[in-house]
């Protein structure tokens, strides 16, 4: 079971890397927000996946702690961008 895991928290980590692609290039502002949620969002699983197979409770910590972060810091931007205008750079 823990090579199951195993390959699927790899197959996870390479999607971030597509999703981390999108982030960079864009085209819009929110693509590239978006790109970079997913990011984090998948790398929580990946810190949950990894709290499994090695049975350490103190990652299931780290990643609640990373999940509120990431909520905040997609909230806070989402507001900021919000009233300053999504406005696209060249």
């Amino acid at each position: 079971m823990d090579e199951f895991l195993t390959a699927i928290a790899l197959i996870i980590g390479l999607n971030a890397f597509i999703c981390l692609y999108r982030a960079a290039v864009g085209p819009t502002t929110q693509d590239r927000v978006l790109g970079v949620n997913i990011v984090g969002t998948k790398t929580l699983v990946v810190v949950i996946l990894v709290t499994y197979i090695l049975a350490e409770n103190y990652f299931l910590d780290v990643a609640i702690v990373y999940a509120l972060l990431l909520f905040v810091v997609t909230v806070a931007l989402s507001r900021y961008l919000e009233a300053e205008g999504w406005k696209e750079v060249p």
